[in-house]
């Protein structure tokens, strides 16, 4: 199987590449920059240019480039950048491959539970509506980016992911060294749901989604249990054995972080309904198999 990823330096995207590798598939990587390896595709994202030639016999895409939404501060350009990133991005390559005499038979888009906007403790399926907020917006804009492709009748999937365990990058990445140090705490109330999904399972999920034609259109990306952000405190500090007395004040948070506080106290509990209707099975299905499986990776 020949498959071409964008953001495939990222955490997800690098994931996938090694894996997808490590079966004997060949791998096509993205880049915005001249190819330096005969692996490397040029794409320009904001542009609107492709290198479609090089697209040429490819079975699958699976589109993970965006920004970071948790990198930077929630400044004016830097939203712009978030959304532009994601929903230009998406009409890029998806109208580059809608050209292609032999199209693709898949096109995996990575998208985000943050569709659904703050949830509280209601449990949000894929049948559940668009929310509110910047977030929910502009994870509508890069789904509905992907119209071409549907139009063109390449089989879409869109992979809502939750936060991904692991301690190479996202939120998680971020996390480790402060509860390492015992520096770790709570985050406001603590009572918000974090919808989370171990790396694994993550590559696991988008591998099944190549593969099975009978998917289509969104699925839940995450753990069949969601934890409170407390729940996830006192199951780190357990893990790495360190104490987790130490919690930040939402008052401090949206000091520090601006806009962007409202995405860390937020609740968002979502459920794989049609990741497990499809009979998938979750190798980390609870918060402390997430951990333990980021820990013991050697790449972690």
């Amino acid at each position: 199987m020949k498959v071409a990823i964008t953001g495939a330096s990222g955490l997800i995207g690098s994931a996938l590449s090694l894996s997808l590798r490590a079966d004997g598939h060949d791998v096509l990587r993205l880049v915005r920059r001249p190819p330096t390896a005969a692996d490397e595709v040029e794409w320009d994202p904001h542009g609107g240019s492709v290198d479609v030639d090089s697209l040429t016999g490819i079975d699958a895409l699976l589109h993970f480039a965006g920004a970071g939404v948790g990198d930077r501060r929630w400044t004016a350009r830097y939203k712009r950048e978030i959304r532009e990133s994601r929903v230009l991005g998406t009409r890029t390559i998806v109208r580059a491959i809608a050209t292609l005499d032999a199209k693709p038979a898949v096109l995996i888009c990575g998208s985000a539970i943050g569709y659904y906007g703050e949830t509280g403790t209601r449990t949000a399926d894929e049948d559940d509506p668009n929310g509110d907020g910047f977030l929910a917006g502009v994870v509508r804009d890069w789904e509905n980016a992907t119209g071409p492709a549907v139009e063109a009748g390449i089989r879409v999937v869109r992979a809502r992911s939750g936060l991904v365990v692991s301690g190479k990058g996202g939120a998680w990445g971020r996390m480790w060294p402060l509860f390492k140090v015992g520096a770790g705490g709570r985050l406001g109330s603590g009572n918000q749901y974090w919808s989370f999904i171990s790396l694994r399972d993550e590559v696991r999920a988008i591998r099944r989604m190549i593969a099975d034609d009978s998917m289509v259109g969104a699925y839940n990306v995450c753990a069949p249990e969601p934890a409170t952000n407390a729940e996830i405190t006192r199951a780190m500090g357990a893990l790495l054995h360190r104490p987790t007395i130490a919690p930040v004040p939402s008052l401090v948070l949206r000091a520090v972080l601006g806009e962007m506080s409202s995405e860390v106290l937020g609740s968002i509990r979502a459920r794989p309904r049609r990741l497990l209707e499809a009979g998938f099975t979750f190798v980390d299905p609870t918060i402390e198999d997430a951990l333990r499986s980021a820990l013991e990776s050697p790449d972690d």
